[in-house]
């Protein structure tokens, strides 16, 4: 009977349901590309996931999202719901707000015109150079 149970047991299938306002945000989660919100992606390990929110327009979000374990996940509970055979789910959904650029920074032509005056107050900024003495003789030729 135990080898039945250990042969047939089920397993536990881990999703996070991933959402943005607005949609259609890229999402990057430890370094990884993981696509475009809305979408859902299976996971193994729980913990604080790094993640970086983008799309075009709007202030690029970059968080800890803690997935944390359900208690049937906790030892020693793990064991046992690995062994029954039943499919167990656990599901997170997580949702991000993005916040909307300044119109000044959302806008490319706005963006080069301030690089164009940033660049001509340095460039007028420059301080004139001294002149400069020899702080030495001139060297004698060898013979």
């Amino acid at each position: 009977m135990v080898s039945l149970i250990v042969c047939g047991g089920g397993c536990v299938e881990r999703t996070l349901d991933v959402r943005s306002t607005p949609a259609g945000a890229l999402v990057t989660m430890n370094d990884q590309e993981i696509g475009r919100t809305p979408l859902t992606k299976s996971f193994t390990w729980y913990g604080v996931f790094e993640v970086h929110v983008r799309k075009e327009g709007y202030e690029t979000l970059k968080t800890g999202t803690p997935v944390i374990a359900p208690w049937w996940q906790w030892l020693p509970f793990d064991f046992v719901a690995e062994i029954l055979p039943i499919r167990l789910q656990d599901r997170h959904e997580i949702a991000y707000v993005l916040k909307p650029l300044p119109e000044e920074q959302a806008d490319p032509e706005a963006i080069a015109q301030r690089g164009q005056a940033l660049r001509e107050r340095l460039e007028g900024s420059r301080l004139p150079q001294p002149a400069t003495r020899p702080t030495s003789k001139p060297a004698k030729p060898k013979r």
